[in-house]
C-alpha cells in the first residue's frame, strides 16, 4: 500500500500560535507510531505569525523545538504570494491536517484554500468552521434546533465605540435583560482570549471596550453557577459522542491562563454525572455538531446546573486543542480510542468527506 503524505499545518496568525505547535507535535508523534508509521508520511508545514507558509527544514525545526523561531517575523520577507501554500513539495501532499486554533485557522479561511485546491483535509468545511467560530452565528444555529442556552445579547463594535448618548443605552439594555454577573466575549477569538466577567457598570463598560478592540462582533452572556462539562464528537454524517469530561478551576472562568497553565485546572474523565444527564449531554453534542454542519472533529462544551438538573450548551469548538493532555483526545482515550487510532480515523474521515481515496498517488 502506498504511503499517504499528510500536510500537517500548524502555527498561524492567531493568539494560539504556540498551542498549535504543541498540538502538531503530538499529532506528528502519533502518525509516526504503531501501524501509522508505515501508513503515513508527515510533511510539516509551518505558518509564521505574519502568515507566511514554510515547509522543509524550517518547518521541521519549529516542530522539533516546539516553539516559534526566535527572530522577529518583521525581519523576514512577507508578501501576499508567500501567504499561500506555494512551497516546494506541495503537490506531494495527499491530505491536509490543519492544527490551527483561532482566527485564520478554524474559521473557514484555510479550509477555503484547501477547497479551492480541490484537496481533502481533516475537519469541518468552510461553513461548519465559520459558524463554529463565530459565537453569535453558532448560538443562532443552536437556537434553531432547540438547544437550551444561557441568555445572551449580540453587540457590535459600532455600538460600543459610539457617541456618548448611545453607549449608556447599551449598558442599560444589558443590565435590564441580562443583569450581573455577565460575561463579555469577542465573537471570533478562541481560548478565552479577550473574555471578561462584569459585576458592575464600570466593569461592564471596560469589558465591552476591551472586547471591541479584538472583534467587531461581541456577545454578552448571563453568568450561571454550573459545572462545566465537555463532550468529544467524531464522525461525518453519522457522528458519535465520547464519554464526558469535567473541568474544575478556582478562577472566575476558564480563561487562557487557567487553560494553559499546569495545575490551574483539574480534569475528570469520565465526568461523575447521573446516567440520564450524561446521555442527554451526548445527544445534545451530536445535535450541535450537526446544527453547524461540523465534520470529523469537534468538542462541545456545556453547563450543568446541578441544583435544577438543567443542561445548557455553551459552545462548539471545531478544531480543539490536540496535545496529549487536551480534553478531546483524553475523552476518546477513556472511550477506548487511542491517540494513534484517533488521528488515523480523522484522516480517514477527511478522505471520506471529499470522496477521495488515500492512495498516496
Amino acid at each position: 500500500m502506498a504511503t499517504v503524505t499528510v500536510g500537517l499545518v500548524f502555527g498561524g496568525s492567531s493568539g494560539e500560535h504556540e498551542v498549535s505547535i504543541r498540538s502538531a507535535q503530538a499529532i506528528a508523534r502519533a502518525l509516526a507510531s504503531g501501524a501509522n508509521a508505515t501508513k503515513y508520511a508527515v510533511q510539516p508545514v509551518y505558518i509564521r505569525k505574519d502568515g507566511v507558509w514554510l515547509a522543509g527544514p524550517e518547518a521541521e525545526a519549529v516542530l522539533a523545538a516546539g516553539l516559534p523561531p526566535q527572530e522577529a517575523s518583521s525581519a523576514s520577507v512577507s508578501t501576499p504570494r508567500l501567504r499561500l501554500p506555494q512551497f516546494e513539495g506541495v503537490d506531494a501532499i495527499d491530505i491536509w491536517f490543519p492544527v490551527l486554533h483561532g482566527p485564520n485557522g478554524e474559521d473557514g479561511t484555510v479550509q477555503g484554500i484547501f477547497t479551492l485546491m480541490q484537496q481533502p483535509y481533516v475537519g469541518s468545511g468552510v461553513l461548519g468552521s465559520a459558524v463554529g467560530m463565530d459565537k453569535i452565528a453558532m448560538k443562532t444555529a443552536f437556537a434553531q434546533v432547540g438547544l437550551p442556552q444561557v441568555n445572551y445579547l449580540a453587540v457590535s463594535r459600532a455600538e460600543v465605540w459610539s457617541n456618548p448618548c448611545v453607549f449608556p443605552k447599551l449598558g442599560d439594555r444589558i443590565e435590564a435583560e441580562l443583569g450581573y454577573p455577565c460575561f463579555v466575549k469577542p465573537a471570533n477569538l478562541g481560548s478565552s482570549v479577550g473574555i471578561a466577567k462584569a459585576t458592575s457598570r464600570k466593569e461592564l463598560e471596560a469589558a465591552l471596550d476591551s472586547a471591541a478592540s479584538y472583534d467587531r462582533r461581541i456577545i454578552v452572556e448571563t453568568g450561571v453557577v454550573a459545572r462545566e462539562v465537555e463532550c468529544a464528537v467524531l464522525g461525518n454524517d453519522h457522528p458519535r459522542a465520547s464519554l464526558l469530561g469535567e473541568i474544575a478551576f478556582q478562577s472566575d472562568f476558564y480563561d487562557y491562563e487557567t487553560k494553559y497553565t499546569s495545575g490551574q485546572s483539574q480534569h475528570t474523565i469520565p465526568a461523575n454525572l447521573p446516567e440520564d444527564v450524561s446521555r442527554r449531554i451526548q445527544e445534545m453534542a451530536v445535535t450541535a455538531f450537526q446544527a453547524v454542519d461540523a465534520a470529523g472533529i469537534s468538542r462541545v462544551d456545556f453547563f450543568y446546573v446541578e441544583a435544577t438538573g438543567e443542561v445548557l450548551i455553551n459552545e462548539i469548538n471545531t478544531l480543539p486543542g490536540f496535545t496529549a493532555t487536551s480534553m478531546y483526545p483524553m475523552m476518546w482515550e477513556a472511550s477506548g480510542v487511542s491517540f494513534e487510532e484517533l488521528v488515523d480515523r480523522l484522516i480517514e474521515l477527511g478522505f471520506e468527506r471529499t470522496g477521495k481515496e488515500g492512495s498516496g498517488e
